[in-house]
C-alpha cells in the first residue's frame, strides 16, 4: 500500500498541514496511522466532509 503525509494530503486537499493533522487525530480519515509522531494517509483517500457547514438545497426556495 502506498501513503502519502499530511503535508502532501493537505495539498491535494486544499488545505492546510495543520488541518489535515486535525482530521487525522479526530479519527475523520479513514485508513491513517500514527507512525511515530507523523500521520500517514492512503494514496488516494478523499477529503472528509466538513461536518462544520450545511449543505444546500439548490432545489429548495
Amino acid at each position: 500500500m502506498e501513503w502519502m503525509t499530511v503535508k502532501e494530503a493537505g495539498l491535494s486537499w486544499g488545505v492546510t498541514t495543520r488541518r489535515a493533522q486535525y482530521l487525522c487525530a479526530g479519527g475523520k480519515v479513514e485508513g491513517a496511522n500514527k507512525l511515530g509522531s507523523q500521520w500517514v494517509i492512503p494514496k488516494g483517500t478523499p477529503k472528509p466532509v466538513d461536518g462544520r457547514t450545511k449543505a444546500v438545497n439548490p432545489q429548495k426556495t
